[in-house]
């Protein structure tokens, strides 16, 4: 993630201003977006939302300039797509590097391996987090995983099923795609 900004009292200033003229309801906005930023990002499951709320907040302030000429509707909705944006920041910048290939003495393994590597990088971070935590545990363990990965989702075992099966075929079709060139 960048480097974390300082907001100056300037800056906190003109951000008050953009979003409600009177400074009591400005103050009151203000609070009312932190609050909900962080509200959203725990939901996410995200440990540090307040860091991230800020982080979100500053960011705003400091294209301020650029916004205030442009951007129409309600502030508030501009703050929740940054704070998307840097929530995505983090969950790439954590996410764990894949698993070292395991070498396979058939070059039939070898190009399984190797595309489904390739397949795996082409996903989004939270696709590939997803389905990697899905087929994770085998077995008793499987059932009690996915439970606790729904939980951690926020949503219930049928949708998380659903998800998984989409991101499956995608891959599925990737795969295939990829195999067939290793082929001609």
């Amino acid at each position: 993630m960048k480097k974390q900004l300082s907001l100056s009292q300037e800056s906190f200033d003109r951000l008050l201003h953009w979003l409600h003229p009177d400074r009591e309801m400005a103050g009151l906005k203000y609070e009312e977006i932190r609050s909900r930023l962080i509200k959203v990002l725990v939901r996410r499951n995200c440990n540090c939302a307040e860091e991230l709320a800020d982080e979100t907040i500053n960011r705003v302030a400091s294209k301020l300039d650029t916004i205030v000429s442009t951007y129409k509707g309600d502030p508030a909705l501009y703050f929740y797509g940054v704070a998307n944006h840097v929530f995505m920041e983090r969950i790439k910048k954590r996410s764990l590097p894949l698993p070292p290939v395991i070498a396979a003495p058939l070059k039939e393994a070898d190009d399984d391996y190797e595309c489904l590597e390739k397949c795996l990088e082409q996903l989004s971070p939270e696709s590939r987090w997803l389905i990697v935590e899905y087929y994770k545990e085998e077995k008793g363990e499987k059932i009690d995983h996915r439970k606790a990965l729904a939980e951690q989702l926020r949503i219930t075992p049928d949708s998380l099923r659903m998800r998984a099966h989409r991101i499956k075929a995608a891959l599925k079709k990737c795969m295939l795609d990829c195999l067939m060139r290793a082929e001609g």
